[in-house]
């Protein structure tokens, strides 16, 4: 991607300082079925079985919990927030943090417009950077849980060493990776604020698991596709290439994809964020029609 001209987003936060992690399983709330599955992936797959949870958990929009709750007793030291909306020089980031921040700027910009075209304004979301470990409005915020959005502070928590081991274990290296990733969080930003993720969660409620878990998907394909807008929207930044590696990306972490490799069987009725297909479908028709309101995947 072209991002050298793309202006850094304002609205970034940085958490330093921590401590060791006390455990996957005890304390606080936030990391839910996630929390269980680290474990378990841990002990039948090893760390690269991890690495494949972490990849699918980000790419998938994975929220690892709702509601408040600081998931603090979890963490074996304190945690500090850089002030909201500071601004940091481009030395303060590594490459990969820089090329983040600059999606995000892109993002804002691109959502910006769009809203307006609807007579609506684009409350954007923060991003925050942490190492290792950190504190969100979800509870708590590990590397191994890939990048995630949580809705109840409506930001986006990173550890950008993630994007790192996706290329070296994975060969899903490159910038327009880490922009997909960071476009289908900020696809749930959008959920959030327009009301479609609260309307989902009070459905699976009343939903029997299996149909609970066909909601989720279609909440996931429906942040593929506005991912995909984003996208359309800044076709000026892609180069040759671009798209097939989202595509590619899109590809290896469907459920099928994700449970074939993990368990040597597909169970369609235990998916949660779509077949490989579906998700390649979907950022794509993002990226070829540029409309949100193509994005419906409720009524599709």
């Amino acid at each position: 991607m072209r991002l050298d001209d793309e202006d850094f987003s304002s609205n970034i936060e940085r958490q330093s300082g921590g401590g060791n992690f006390a455990g996957f399983g005890g304390g606080g709330g936030g990391l839910g079925l996630l929390g269980m599955l680290v474990p378990f992936v841990l002990s039948r797959f090893g760390c690269g079985g991890l690495v494949v949870l972490a990849i699918g958990a980000a790419l998938f929009g994975l929220i690892p919990g709702i509601g408040g709750g600081g998931g603090g007793s979890l963490l074996g030291g304190g945690q500090q927030a850089a002030p909201a909306g500071q601004q940091q020089s481009s030395s303060e980031y590594t490459p990969v943090q820089q090329t983040a921040a600059r999606v995000l700027g892109s993002t804002e910009r691109r959502w910006t417009e769009i809203f307006g075209r609807f007579g609506q304004q684009y409350p954007a979301p923060k991003m925050v950077f942490y190492d290792g470990q950190g504190v969100s409005g979800c509870g708590a915020a590990q590397s191994a849980m890939g990048p995630f959005y949580c809705p109840t502070d409506q930001k986006l928590y990173i550890d950008t060493t993630f994007f790192e081991e996706m290329a070296s274990r994975y060969g899903a290296g490159g910038d327009f990776p880490i922009g997909y990733i960071i476009a289908h969080e900020v696809g749930h930003h959008i959920q959030t604020i327009d009301g479609t993720a609260d309307k989902v969660r009070a459905a699976q409620a009343r939903a029997s698991k299996a149909e609970g878990n066909a909601l989720q998907v279609r909440m996931e394909l429906q942040a593929d596709c506005y991912a995909g807008v984003w996208a359309a929207y800044d076709k000026n930044l892609l180069e040759a290439g671009d798209v097939e590696e989202g595509l590619r990306a899109a590809q290896a972490i469907g459920d099928d994809t994700l449970q074939r490799a993990a368990q040597g069987r597909v169970v369609p009725e235990s998916f949660t964020h779509g077949t490989a297909a579906q998700r390649q479908t979907w950022l794509k028709r993002g990226l070829d029609t540029g409309d949100p309101r193509q994005c419906d995947t409720f009524a599709a």
